[in-house]
């Protein structure tokens, strides 16, 4: 019986990492199609966002069988609890990137930022895919090492998107409000992109721990 209960534990990993790389392609996609103004690309982000949505519910039906069946204790609570808690974050992060998306397509076919800011989000758009992608990682490795380094990376998107406050405020600043309007919700979406995926890490780190790292940021 013991033994049935731990293959669920796994199988509830599994599908959690499983959605890191959904929300990990999604925001591959997602940057792609707004910095080449591809429409195809962004409507597949679009139609494919039910499915992350379905995986959360998915994952949030099997923890709470578990709790409900067989009421865990010590670490193995944490780890259902874990996996709630992550299933809410990962949703979030294919939200954000279905939002990039959507920016694409209400833009197209003109493109969604001036030439002077697409290397930001280029590389915020890097950032965000490799911290999604070693989510998967350290859901499966339960890496505290791993799940405590993250939070550098999402340093670097959190100052690029200081950075882009000052692009849109400077007085050569040329391209009009809307545009700098885009700036702004977009990096937002990369920032709070981000922000969730080192969630999801901390997560990792109170199961192995038992001890949930401080947090600098909101959870919205």
């Amino acid at each position: 019986m013991r033994e049935a209960y731990h293959v669920e534990l796994e199988n509830l990993a599994t599908r959690l990492a499983e959605m890191s790389v959904q929300v990990a392609d999604a925001m591959e996609r997602a940057t792609k199609a707004m910095l080449e103004s591809d429409l195809e690309l962004a409507e597949q982000v679009i139609s494919d966002d039910a499915l992350v949505d379905d995986a959360r519910a998915d994952c949030e039906e099997q923890a709470y069988a578990l709790l409900a069946l067989q009421a865990p204790v010590a670490t193995d609570l944490r780890i259902v609890l874990a996996a709630i808690h992550a299933a809410e974050s990962l949703e979030r992060m294919g939200d954000l990137a279905l939002h990039v998306a959507k920016a694409a397509r209400r833009r197209h076919p003109d493109p969604v930022l001036p030439d002077s800011v697409r290397p930001y989000f280029a590389d915020m758009g890097k950032i965000a895919v490799r911290l999604a992608r070693r989510v998967e990682q350290i859901i499966m490795t339960r890496d505290v090492e791993a799940a405590r380094s993250l939070e550098i990376d999402d340093d670097q998107v959190d100052d690029i998107h200081r950075h882009l406050f000052s692009v849109i405020m400077d007085k050569n600043w040329e391209h009009g409000v809307a545009s700098a309007v885009d700036v702004t919700l977009l990096g937002r979406f990369y920032e709070r992109y981000a922000d969730h995926a080192v969630s999801v890490a901390r997560r990792m780190v109170f199961v192995v721990t038992g001890r949930m790292p401080g947090y600098s940021t909101d959870e919205a």
